[in-house]
């Protein structure tokens, strides 16, 4: 079990996870599942049959690594945390260290990290994505990262804190409503990014964000309509809900109003961590204390240029300076 302080208020709360102009404050994000990330590209991919792989690269990924990428290219000091286990948990801990502005702070596990497996097609920009479970993490493993989570809350310098992605086998199905308590306990800003039962376990526990997207958010709430959607996920305990909309961009549900923005275009690419590339955008704008609006172009334009950027993960500096200024925000506040 986790150790809670005595509760701070939202103010409290606010008024740690915020950081003014250049103050220099840590996000933390947190990877159960964490990934070494292998992309290949192929001419064309077609079933049953044998393909020339004509470029591959490797990176660490899963979720909250890809936020971290991001967030650091920002100019946000970041710490990272979750497991890592194997020949390719180190493989991946030797790409992180060097990312810069990204502190390790993952903990060993015995079994081996999971490896995500890309293939892109080169003649469509389709991508197939295939990806490992993840190893088993015991009873004590999971205990031990709890007491680490634990003292990186008790941190002076923690402004966020990012919950990102899928559960490994072994760790519990409520592994995240727990670390959202801790974080609220530490008066710490939650962002939670997952799907299906650990979702909506998680909502209970009322982080400050959640970003499902459309088709998470349709099995949380049972509605298919975004609108009707988002304002069931929220009714559920999440103080903001972001909705991710894939190319028509993001619907925002927050006690100030409800926003939507959209992308000025389809843009081609790998959409591989335009999600997560959304979440940093999310983030940066919460401990820059941004308003929503702001907020959101931000994270609309780092989705669209990860997913012009030719390795998943990354983003394409030029695409998101050009798409920035030309994202859509309309708001109604009526709607909350």
């Amino acid at each position: 079990m986790i150790r809670t302080r005595k509760p701070h208020t939202r103010k409290h709360a606010q008024a740690r996870g915020t950081v003014g102009p250049g103050v220099k404050a840590v996000i933390v994000t947190v990877t159960l599942n964490a990934a070494l990330d292998i992309t290949y590209h192929v001419p064309s991919l077609t079933p049953h049959t044998s393909h020339r792989v004509t470029e591959v690269t490797e990176r660490a990924g899963g979720k909250g690594l890809n936020v971290a990428r991001v967030l650091a290219a920002l100019g946000h000091d970041v710490t990272v945390t979750g497991f890592a286990g194997g020949d390719t948990g180190r493989t991946l801990r030797d790409h992180l260290a060097r990312v810069p502005g990204v502190r390790d702070g993952l903990r060993t596990v015995a079994g081996a990290t999971r490896r995500t497996l890309a293939v892109v097609d080169a003649r469509t920009g389709d991508t197939t994505q295939l990806n490992e479970p993840g190893p088993t993490v015991s009873p004590t493993e999971w205990a031990g990262f709890l007491s680490s989570y634990e003292e990186l809350l008790a941190g002076d310098d923690v402004s966020a804190v990012a919950l990102c992605g899928s559960l490994p086998p072994g760790v519990p199905v409520g592994a995240y409503a727990l670390l959202i308590r801790a974080a609220r306990a530490a008066a710490v800003p939650v962002l939670l990014d997952t799907s299906g039962e650990p979702l909506r376990r998680g909502v209970a526990a009322r982080p400050d964000i959640v970003k499902p997207n459309a088709d998470e958010l349709a099995e949380l709430t049972g509605a298919h309509e975004p609108a009707q959607a988002t304002r069931d996920a929220r009714r559920r305990g999440a103080h903001a809900v972001v909705a991710s909309l894939g190319p028509d961009g993001l619907l925002a549900l927050t006690p100030e109003g409800t926003w939507r923005a959209t992308p000025p275009g389809p843009v081609r690419g790998n959409p591989t961590g335009a999600g997560d590339s959304a979440v940093a955008g999310l983030l940066s704008g919460l401990v820059r204390r941004l308003p929503w609006p702001d907020r959101l172009s931000r994270a609309v334009a780092l989705s669209a240029a990860t997913v012009a950027a030719p390795v998943a993960g990354e983003f394409d500096a030029a695409v998101y300076e050009d798409v920035l200024p030309k994202v859509a925000v309309s708001t109604s506040p009526s709607g909350v």
